[in-house]
């Protein structure tokens, strides 16, 4: 079981390193389509960039909980920690190497990918744990709430916050 739970976050990476890489393209590729930007990146915001790494992984998740993950004890708190993982680790890498040093596109594309394989690296090795998580569940749950209604609804309804805020248009959320 233990390697079969290997392939799935291995391949959970790659698929949402890939469909995020896309995501932030298909808002404009849309023309602008209003209902893509759920799911897309708006803007060059720091929140557009963490949505475009929590929509894939949330889809695959759902893809796993119906392949086997219904039957595991411990798959709602795994992919909690996924989701929570991925916006936190960008978060934190991002303003902690623009403090010290300019923006670079690189390294932004590098924390990324980082903030994405040790978010499935962690839900890899509570997956395997094998220990009965069952009592997080309620937990998880309302946490999975709360980051879809979050990933949801503040594209639309941005705060004016330096999270929203897009450094090349000075708007928040959907601008022009």
């Amino acid at each position: 079981m233990n390697k079969k739970i290997l392939i799935w976050q291995t391949f959970g990476a790659i698929f949402t390193i890939l469909a995020g890489s896309a995501l932030h393209f298909i808002f404009e590729w849309s023309q602008s389509f209003k209902p893509i930007a759920l799911v897309g990146a708006v803007n060059e915001s720091t929140w557009e960039h963490l949505k475009i790494g929590f929509w894939p992984a949330f889809l695959f998740a759902v893809i796993e909980y119906f392949s086997y993950g219904r039957r595991m004890k411990s798959f709602c708190l795994a992919k909690t920690v996924n989701f929570y993982t991925i916006p936190i680790l960008i978060t934190l890498l991002f303003y902690g190497y623009t403090a010290i040093i300019e923006d670079n596109l690189l390294m932004d594309i590098g924390i990324f990918i980082l903030a994405i394989i040790i978010a499935y690296w962690l839900s890899y090795k509570i997956l395997k744990s094998g220990k009965d998580l069952a009592k997080y569940k309620a937990l998880a749950i309302i946490l999975i709430i709360i980051i879809l209604l979050a990933f949801s609804l503040l594209t639309y309804f941005p705060p004016k916050n330096f999270l929203f805020l897009d450094p090349i248009s000075g708007g928040y959320g959907i601008v022009g």
